[in-house]
């Protein structure tokens, strides 16, 4: 994997924003990890998920586009979306950008 593309940055960049959309829930430490899913363990809803789309485009710029990502995705896939696989997308993303994290 590329410099800048490192999945432990990336999930602890993913896991502040999530903290952030979630404000005034209180996360353990280390309750975010790559098997975390976003709706049965967060139960972030569709609107969490429109703030978290917004928060990792202000972060990445448009090379990460949330929207995209889950757009090829159907529903079960989407409720079943763990943290982990959007860490890789992520990554996947900025190493087609050919640079890390800004």
């Amino acid at each position: 994997m590329s410099e800048g593309a490192d999945e432990a940055q990336v999930l602890a960049e993913l896991t502040s924003m999530i903290r952030q959309v979630l404000d005034g829930y209180e996360l353990e430490e280390g309750e975010v990890t790559m098997r975390t899913r976003f709706g049965s363990d967060l139960e972030l809803e569709s609107i969490d998920l429109v703030a978290l789309a917004g928060l990792l485009e202000e972060r990445y710029g448009r090379a990460v586009n949330f929207a995209e990502f889950v757009a090829g995705m159907e529903l079960e896939e989407i409720i079943d979306l763990d943290v982990g696989r959007l860490v890789e997308h992520i990554c996947l993303c900025l190493e087609a950008r050919g640079a890390g994290p800004r």
